[in-house]
């Protein structure tokens, strides 16, 4: 048996331009960063020939099917297609969070299973192009509109600037901070899940119809990317990188109705109103994690307020996809 784990993802500014049908005209980057909750595979070798399948998954449910083109999963189909691998195997996921809330759980599975499926082969991967293989299957063989940066940080970890010029040729560039400074930061984190659970590429294919009319908006979001980089490798207040993520969400809420709705603007301004200088929504929209970062002295407030709901305590810049077994 073999054990993969690849990480999941809090998106800062940038999101949006991630998007081929985007950043191909105009170059599209992101601020983002891995966080200590992950997406595990296992494999193992799987005896047939003492049994009536040949192939046994699981994850919600368990299939188990003679041939994998029966596979109801579409990633785990098209993963093991991909790899070409048609018998003998087992494999099974789990997750520490729930998918469709944000924070890029999908493209984590696919990273980690990849990793996992290659690694069972005997085979090593660049992360980058584990990355590369990724998007591919997500965008190109299920067809799901997505961005590029999830797989990309899934696949690499840590604390990053993300530049996309083609689906092919992503550069990432590590956040040069010091321990101190990054330990500072994360402690102005304060997470809280809206309830809310959607599918992204359901709230991304309207956002994409846009893209010509949001230009400006998109290319205003990309430039809060180097903001973003300035204010945490310079000695600026922390307060200015809570205030930019105000206007980072306002920008993106802006780009489609879909986006946000009641409950979402409700939730978010009970935040600001018990002293967050700034948040978003992470990931698409509609639903998902709330991410405010608010000064020290104004946390024991927020989980007062936020008593009712689950609040997520993280840490940032964890390793990328890993083989931590085999």
């Amino acid at each position: 048996m073999l054990i993969s784990r690849a990480p999941v993802r809090i998106s800062f500014f940038g999101g949006g331009t991630d998007y081929p049908e985007y950043f191909l005209q105009h170059g599209g980057a992101v601020l983002a960063t891995t966080i200590d909750k992950f997406s595990y595979v296992t494999v193992s070798p799987f005896l047939s020939h003492l049994f009536d399948y040949s192939t046994r998954i699981s994850y919600r449910k368990v299939e188990l099917v003679n041939n994998i083109n029966d596979i109801e999963h579409n990633v785990y189909r098209e993963c093991l297609k991909f790899c070409g691998l048609e018998k003998d195997i087992e494999i099974h996921h789990v997750a520490d969070l729930p998918a469709f809330t944000g924070l890029g759980s999908s493209s984590s599975f696919t990273v980690s299973l990849l990793h996992a499926l290659h690694s069972f082969k005997g085979e090593f991967i660049r992360p980058i192009d584990l990355a590369y293989e990724a998007i591919y299957i997500e965008r190109h063989l299920l067809n799901d509109k997505v961005g590029c940066q999830d797989q990309v940080m899934a696949a690499l970890g840590g604390f990053n600037l993300v530049e996309f010029r083609t689906e092919e040729d992503i550069q990432v560039s590590r956040l040069p901070i010091s321990p101190e400074r990054l330990a500072e930061f994360e402690k102005h984190l304060f997470i809280v899940f809206t309830g809310i659970r959607r599918k992204a590429s359901d709230v991304v294919a309207q956002q994409l119809q846009k893209v010509s009319s949001n230009t400006q908006i998109l290319k205003s979001m990309r430039c809060m990317v180097d903001e973003g980089w300035d204010i945490l490798t310079s000695n600026r207040s922390l307060s200015e990188f809570g205030e930019l993520l105000h206007q980072a969400w306002l920008a993106k809420r802006s780009l489609d109705g879909c986006i946000s709705n009641a409950e979402i603007d409700r939730v978010y301004q009970i935040g600001r109103d018990a002293g967050a200088w700034g948040g978003k929504l992470l990931g698409a929209g509609a639903g998902g994690f709330m991410l405010f970062f608010a000064p020290l002295e104004k946390h024991e407030s927020l989980k007062k307020i936020f008593a009712n709901y689950q609040v997520l305590e993280v840490k940032s810049n964890s390793l990328g996809s890993q083989i931590i077994f085999s």
